[in-house]
């Protein structure tokens, strides 16, 4: 089944049903850490473009007064609180505290006031208190950028939808280490879980807001 069809099979079925992003959005940027970058890394996922495309929606997101919410991953030395996670992929040792290869990528770092979220399991929101800080701030919907797709890209954005979220993935924002991966997943995530939009969707969005409130 091609792409084209899988989508008209898909729609048929009652899957893909369009959800309409909210005014008081939040950007979440995932885990973007050295270690995805450096070809030296196990992790190592080819996502160079992925700084600028993601810089440029950071810098939107502060020029429009949005709140930006930044994730880490971190682990005890030996991976003590990472469970079962932890065992599963050898290559988390990577984020073992102290690691240089757990330091956000340059320069989608956060600035001095971003909320960082440090985190030890896929989601941003599992055994964090990302779900509490949004709904304190009126957060309606979830602009998500980050790595992986397959995997915390696509974690937090089904936790964001079960927390009544509207998530938002962008796609010129958001990377893998397969582009056949990358591009399943951002398939399966438009069918159940998030709206998949573009960069410039986005910034449209962000500054359609920031005008309405000037």
């Amino acid at each position: 089944m091609n792409h084209t069809s899988a989508d008209a099979d898909y729609r048929a079925a009652g899957f893909g049903q369009g959800l309409v992003p909210g005014a008081r959005p939040a950007l979440l940027m995932i885990d973007f850490a050295r270690a995805y970058f450096d070809t030296d890394s196990p992790l190592y996922a080819g996502v160079e473009a992925l700084r600028d495309t993601a810089g440029q929606l950071l810098d939107t997101a502060r020029r429009c007064a949005v709140p930006v919410f930044h994730t880490r991953v971190e682990y005890q030395p030996g991976g003590a609180d990472g469970g079962v996670f932890y065992r599963k992929i050898a290559a988390l040792k990577l984020f073992d505290r102290g690691s240089p290869m757990g330091d956000f990528e340059s320069p989608l770092g956060p600035l001095p006031g971003e909320a960082v979220i440090t985190k030890q399991y896929p989601s941003a929101f599992f055994g964090t208190d990302l779900a509490m800080r949004l709904k304190a701030a009126g957060i309606d919907t979830l602009v998500i950028a980050g790595l992986s797709t397959s995997g915390c890209v696509r974690a937090s954005a089904v936790d964001a939808i079960c927390h009544g979220f509207v998530p938002l993935v962008v796609r010129d924002c958001v990377g893998d280490r397969l582009r056949e991966v990358h591009e399943a997943n951002l398939f399966d995530l438009a069918a159940k879980t998030a709206e998949i939009v573009s960069l410039a969707e986005t910034i449209a969005y962000c500054e359609g807001l920031a005008d309405r409130k000037a």
